[in-house]
């Protein structure tokens, strides 16, 4: 704007009380607006960083004269135990419910799907029989081995109380049946309680080619001095003799034989025998179970019932569907990793 200079002494000339009210107004309103405008710069700039805060979870601003309020997260009125708000989705292991150790299903479980079987045959073959004691004559009669003749079969042991191995081999046979059978597995058991007494151990071992099984096992309690504790798996020695030619199962009869022992131990806790065999494995040739058979098969006395302690756990019925939870799974891991 242009000032204007008046002459020395001249008195400015008067002007209009309209024009001076103008002249204010001009001077006021652009001013008002100015600071107007600057509020509400600093007002917004105050709302967009609060919010910027709230967004990331951190703390407001300091405040200032036109900062709005420190903010507060409200009150959980949630019950307890209730989930918490996320701003983001959980992740896949976040989301994952925890699971609990004493019900998670084991590796094997997992693994022995309903379709894991599908197609395979096991034959189980529970030792002894409930009513050979009274059979003397039909057992005690001496049958080939291969290499050597043997009694058809034996009354087998018992715990001092009287529970009979008999009678524990048929109860986690059926246990591990229903089990293979869950996963898909056609499962034969030697004999089901549908027996007098027997059968002799030479048709035992042949009951593997009948039922056209994949694999065999025997199953024991053993009958050892009562210091001796724990359970060993036996397998075949290699026989070439007489009727018996064992060579195509001595390997993969082997490997069972190791799936066997890891994973009965694993089921049940037992420890490995301490007064038979060596890290819970033995290998045998004068068991015509083993020497006739002409499919991978393998034995476990799953403990001495003549000693205390494992007396106690083969007559829970826990433990034995512990054992028999360790045959399954030995079984199915032999016939899905070949």
């Amino acid at each position: 704007m242009t000032r204007t200079t008046a002459a020395p002494h001249d008195e400015p000339p008067r002007r209009s009380r309209l024009l001076r009210t103008t002249t204010v107004a001009a001077v006021l309103v652009p001013l008002c607006l100015a600071g107007w405008l600057g509020w509400q710069a600093v007002a917004d700039r105050g709302r967009d960083d609060t919010g910027a805060a709230h967004a990331a979870g951190a703390a407001a601003p300091p405040s200032g004269p036109f900062s709005a309020a420190p903010f507060s997260a409200p009150a959980d009125t949630s019950p307890p135990g209730a989930p918490t708000a996320s701003a983001d989705p959980p992740t896949a292991a976040q989301a994952a419910p925890t699971a609990d150790p004493t019900t998670a299903p084991t590796a094997s479980e997992s693994a022995g799907s309903a379709t894991a079987l599908a197609g395979r045959t096991v034959l189980l073959d529970p030792g002894h029989n409930p009513g050979n004691a009274a059979h003397t004559a039909e057992i005690n009669r001496q049958v080939d081995i291969g290499n050597a003749r043997k009694e058809c079969d034996t009354t087998g042991t018992s715990t001092n109380a009287g529970y009979s191995e008999a009678e524990y081999t048929l109860d986690v046979s059926r246990r591990a049946r229903a089990i293979l059978t869950a996963r898909g597995a056609t499962v034969v058991l030697v004999q089901d309680g549908d027996q007098s007494w027997g059968p002799c151990i030479d048709a035992r071992a042949k009951a593997g080619a009948t039922a056209h099984a994949d694999a065999a096992v025997s199953v024991h309690g053993d009958g050892g001095p009562p210091g001796g504790s724990g359970f060993h798996v036996i397998m075949p020695a290699r026989v070439v003799a007489g009727t018996a030619d064992n060579s195509a199962i001595v390997a993969p009869s082997h490997r069972l034989g190791l799936l066997l022992r890891d994973s009965f131990h694993a089921a049940t806790g037992e420890p490995y025998a301490d007064y038979i065999a060596s890290q819970g494995l033995d290998t045998r040739s004068d068991l015509g179970g083993l020497n006739l058979s002409t499919v991978p098969k393998v034995f476990i006395e799953c403990g001495n019932m003549r000693n205390s302690t494992d007396a106690k756990r083969m007559t829970d019925p826990q433990w034995r569907q512990q054992a028999a939870q360790g045959i399954a799974d030995a079984l199915t891991a032999f016939l899905t990793t070949r």
